[in-house]
């Protein structure tokens, strides 16, 4: 099943599943995927059988939502400081070519590696145990609160500061926290985590200073388990013309970690496990125009789509907000 949320054009909330034959089908009495996530945890039914008790039967007009850019991220929080955006790194596998490098790379001595490098091997060794055991941690990072997400459709800030803005092309997991403490994932996303590679490539400590950065996840959730892999295209338009392109890869099957451990070692942490909580985890990125060393602008626009999650999440990157100056602190 797959769920979008959006704004009618009076402006009120609603969730709507893709139907059938791919329209939108509008479910009562609802008005937030987060309320059915625990409608479903409290009931013991899931969710697709909670969301099939609620569809209307209607229909809207999808494209007219999009293009009148009325989509919503499909998990939120009605209060955004509890509805935490963090992510991971060095997950994937990259295309067969980009493989075989990376492994030639990790032959050397372990003392001979750089940092990444060595994090990436200690996934490929470790990142997916047996069942029910622990695993090799990855890379984790955090990106903000609800108040950094941007809808599907809605541009991503360049900040003044920045010195670069790109795309991040992945997956992410949603997850809402059972009265219990009990993680419980509501479905997965296309997602772009969107950062400043520029920044991060100065010194890899300057890492967390370059995820600090808005990101966009949607448009559609897709409930139930993530196919094994999932195949992908992204592209860079500029002025309405293709600037950059590429395929992308994600899944286990194109991972060395497994979304168990991903999961285990992000929710591991007490804190992260606080009933009511909305959680959105990026699981690394799979590609980006970056690779090729394309500079972004603003006005640009990314674009990623992957089999089976519907219509592709867009956002154009949009001009910083507010100008470079000092933030002065002042003493009380």
């Amino acid at each position: 099943m797959r769920l979008v949320q959006y704004l009618d054009r009076d402006g009120a909330r609603r969730v709507g599943r893709i139907a059938a034959d791919d329209t939108l089908e509008p479910l009562d009495g609802v008005d937030r995927v987060y309320h059915l996530a625990l409608e479903a945890l409290r009931s013991g039914r899931s969710l697709d059988a909670v969301a099939a008790a609620r569809a209307s039967g209607r229909r809207e007009d999808y494209e007219a939502i999009i293009t009148e850019q009325r989509l919503l991220p499909p998990l939120d929080h009605p209060d955004p400081a509890r509805w935490l955006i963090t992510g991971t790194g060095l997950s994937h596998l990259g295309s067969a070519a980009a493989r075989d490098a990376m492994h030639v790379k990790i032959q050397q001595a372990d003392d001979a590696l750089t940092d990444s490098m060595r994090m990436f091997k200690w996934g490929i060794e470790g990142g997916k145990p047996a069942d029910g055991a622990i695993g090799t941690p990855p890379e984790w990072f955090y990106k903000g609160d609800g108040r950094w997400v941007v809808p599907p459709g809605a541009p991503l800030e360049l900040p003044a500061f920045a010195a670069d803005g790109g795309e991040e092309v992945e997956l992410a997991g949603l997850y809402v926290i059972a009265d219990d403490g009990t993680p419980c994932r509501v479905g997965f996303a296309l997602a772009n985590e969107y950062s400043d590679h520029v920044t991060e490539r100065l010194n890899y400590l300057y890492l967390a200073h370059s995820k600090l950065r808005q990101s966009s996840y949607g448009p559609e959730l897709l409930t139930g388990p993530l196919p094994a892999s999932v195949k992908g295209t992204a592209r860079l338009l500029r002025d309405g013309a293709v600037v950059w392109s590429g395929d992308w890869l994600s899944g286990e099957d194109n991972m060395c970690h497994s979304i168990a451990n991903l999961e285990h070692h992000h929710f591991r942490y007490r804190q992260f496990r606080t009933p009511g909580d909305v959680h959105v985890h990026y699981f690394g990125a799979a590609t980006g125009s970056f690779t090729q060393k394309v500079e972004t602008r603003p006005g640009d626009v990314f674009e990623i789509a992957a089999e089976g999650f519907g219509r592709p999440l867009r956002n154009a990157l949009g001009p910083a907000v507010e100008p470079l100056r000092h933030v002065a602190v002042r003493t009380l």
